[in-house]
This record gives structure tokens, C-alpha cells and sequence, in this order.
């Protein structure tokens, strides 16, 4: 079990608090009936809730155990997250051996390099950028059909860039070597735990605002309920928390808004092109993995589009050389 600090500590177990303040105001909107709610945003307020248990006690587990847990724990969820966004078009039979060394090869390694620390940053940026995304379209080619092979193969290159390559950059917070702060807070659980709260902080806050005071939709076609207010307000509020929250990183206040305020809109960009693919897929969801809520990708789409912008930025102005 690895040794967490105590302001890591403090800043997860505040979190849990608020969660079960909100669950029990969750709980008594569900039971009474005469507040004047609709059911059905009470509902939704309650399930989000539920997701968020769940992301929260899973990485503050891992938090106790040690970081490599945090890295396979992510290494498995992309991994289902993949399985997600492949199923969603149809393969042919020429594609499964690409597949196969897509999932099976690619996206482990990419999850080793990341374990092995920040020592192997120079192989774990290139790897599925370059040579995943080499292999994929050559195997296919190997296999002989031809029959829309430009779609085939980028629909395997996207999902492994979103699912694999973007959301292991989440963990490899862990091995960021920051002057003062790494050292201090033991491999940077608070810097992962505050990148995932303002993320999700951003989403949630965004569905409110777009609840009570939503009117101009973004992109109708894609998804009627992401509006600008919703946008304004949810970004305006993840800012907010991730500047309330500064001591837990090694930003001073105006840079934790200034990085809360980026990774809140890279939130937001990334849950309007997932549901983008999704509309044209026709489907509702990438999954049921999440009861009532839907699957893996749609609760994380926020963060694999945040996760690589967030690290790259830390690394480039805070990595001790």
C-alpha cells in the first residue's frame, strides 16, 4: 500500500462528502413529489450521481494501493472503451486480425510505457500516432479487401486515438515530475483526482445550466440539449472549483482557473463530437455498462478529449528538467 498524503486525503474524502450530501438531496427530490422538478431531470441528476460514485471510490482506491493500479485500472477501461466504439459500425472479416493486434498489442503496451514513467515519454507519445496508425491501414491492405478501406481503417485509427492514446494520458499525470509538488504529494494522486473532478465538475455543471437557463442549442443536429448557456455556465463553474481547489496542484490560483478554464472546454469538445459519431451511427449510446446511464465512452468522453492537453500543457510549463 502506498504512502498518500494527507492533502490528497483531504481533498478526496471532501469530495466523497459533498457526493453524499448530494445523494441524500438527490434522494429526498426523488421521493417527494411536490417540489415543482421534473421527474425525469431528478432522475438524470441521480444516475450522474451514481457514475460519479463509482469514477471517485474506484480511483481512491487506487489512490491506496498504488499508482500502477491507477494505470492498469485505466488500461481497462480504455480497453472497454474501445470495445465500445468498434462495435458501433460493422467489421469486416479482413479486420478482425488488425484488431486483434489493435487491442491486444497496442493498447497494452501503451499502458506498460506509461507505467514505466515519464523515462518513456518519447516512446509512449509516438506510439499510436505513429506507428499504430502505420500498422492499421498496411494489416488491412495485407488482408486483401478493398471495399471501403478508407473507412474501415480510420474508424479503427480513431477509436484507438481517442479511447487509448488520449485517455492514458490521464495517468501518466502520475509520473510528471513537478519541482516542490511531486515529492510532496506522492506521485500526484491530487493533480489526476483535481483533472478528473473539474472535467466532470464541468460536464455536471453543464447539464444544469442548460436545465435551468438553457435557450440557444449549439449544434441542434448533433445534440438539442447542449446549449451555450450550458456551455458558458459549466465552464464558468469547473473554473471556479478548479481555482477554489489550487493548493491540491502545483499552480498558483490564476494558473489553476487558467488550466481548469482549458480542460473545461476541451471537456465540452469532447462530448459534442462523441455525440456527433453517435448521431451518426444512429445510436443513443456506446453502451449499458453505466445502468441507466449508458456506457464507458459516454461518461468519459469529457476526459479523454481534456486528458493529452492537460498533460502535455503541465509538462511543458511545470516538468522539473
Amino acid at each position: 500500500m502506498t504512502n498518500v498524503n494527507v492533502a490528497t486525503l483531504w481533498l478526496v474524502g471532501g469530495v466523497m462528502a459533498v457526493l453524499a450530501v448530494a445523494t441524500g438531496i438527490g434522494q429526498v427530490l426523488n421521493l417527494r413529489i411536490d417540489t415543482g422538478l421534473n421527474p425525469a431531470v431528478v432522475a438524470a441528476f441521480n444516475l450522474r450521481l451514481r457514475a460519479w460514485w463509482l469514477m471517485c471510490s474506484l480511483l481512491a482506491v487506487t489512490f491506496l494501493v498504488h499508482e500502477i493500479a491507477t494505470v492498469v485500472l485505466f488500461g481497462l477501461i480504455s480497453f472497454w472503451a474501445l470495445r465500445e466504439f468498434i462495435t458501433l459500425t460493422p467489421t469486416r472479416t479482413a479486420d478482425h486480425r488488425t484488431l486483434f493486434w489493435v487491442f491486444f498489442l497496442f493498447t497494452p503496451l501503451q499502458y506498460i510505457l506509461v507505467g514505466m514513467g515519464d523515462k518513456q515519454y518519447g516512446l509512449y507519445s509516438v506510439l499510436i500516432p505513429v506507428y499504430a496508425f502505420l500498422f492499421v491501414p498496411a494489416r488491412v491492405a495485407i488482408a486483401g479487401d478493398y471495399k471501403r478501406f478508407l473507412e474501415r481503417t480510420a474508424k479503427i485509427q480513431a477509436g484507438l486515438m481517442i479511447c487509448v492514446y488520449c485517455l492514458s494520458h490521464a495517468p501518466a499525470l502520475l509520473s510528471l515530475r513537478i519541482a516542490d509538488y511531486s515529492d510532496k504529494m506522492n506521485g500526484n494522486a491530487a493533480l489526476l483526482f483535481f483533472f478528473v473532478l473539474v472535467v466532470q465538475m464541468g460536464d455536471v455543471m453543464q447539464y444544469a445550466w442548460e436545465r435551468l437557463a438553457g435557450k440557444h442549442v449549439v449544434a441542434p443536429a448533433i445534440s438539442p440539449n447542449k446549449t451555450w448557456e450550458g456551455f458558458l455556465g459549466g465552464v464558468l463553474s469547473a473554473t471556479l472549483l478548479g481555482t477554489l481547489l489550487w493548493k491540491a496542484t502545483p499552480f498558483e490560483p490564476w494558473q489553476a482557473a487558467l488550466m481548469s478554464l482549458l480542460i473545461a472546454v476541451m471537456g465540452f469538445a469532447g462530448g459534442l463530437t462523441m455525440s456527433a459519431i453517435k448521431r451518426d451511427r444512429g445510436v443513443r449510446d456506446y453502451g449499458t455498462l453505466v445502468t441507466g446511464h449508458g456506457g464507458v465512452l459516454d461518461r468519459l468522453d469529457s476526459i479523454c478529449f481534456a486528458a493529452p492537453v492537460f498533460f502535455h500543457v503541465t509538462r511543458y510549463f511545470f516538468q522539473s528538467v
